[in-house]
């Protein structure tokens, strides 16, 4: 299965990274809730998220847990919010948002179109917080 994130992980599609290890990679939703809105990514592919082994899973929340701290001082709010979907993507990942109420968190409703400056600018903010913790 070669999916668009399968192509983000090999570099073949360009992406605005914020955090990589071996086994997980973060980078920048292009049509974000809100600014700072992230995707958390295994680069194992799998598609179902509860598919992913139960140490797997317990090292994703660990990355993704790193990041959301890095999202929330990146973009002050009341909370990070985080939410696994993944319909449109067949791989399994994790959306984190900076939020201050539930109508951040509302994927039925317009999502932002920021240009290519603002997203770099975003990641870089982020990457800042990930080096600041």
């Amino acid at each position: 299965m070669s999916t668009i994130f399968a192509k983000i992980i090999s570099g073949e599609i360009p992406s605005f990274k914020v955090a990589e290890n071996d086994d997980f990679l973060a980078f920048l939703d292009i049509n974000p809730l809100r600014m700072g809105h992230t995707l958390v990514i295994p680069k194992q592919e799998i598609d179902y998220f509860f598919d992913i082994s139960p140490e797997d899973l317990a090292k994703m929340m660990e990355f993704t847990s790193s990041v959301a701290k890095a999202i929330k001082l990146a973009y002050p709010c009341k909370k990070v919010g985080m939410t696994v979907i993944g319909l449109e993507v067949p791989h399994a990942h994790i959306h984190l948002v900076p939020m201050d109420g539930m109508p951040d968190m509302n994927f039925s409703g317009p999502k932002l179109n920021p240009s290519v400056e603002e997203l770099s600018e975003a990641a870089k903010r982020i990457l800042v917080a990930m080096s600041a913790k």
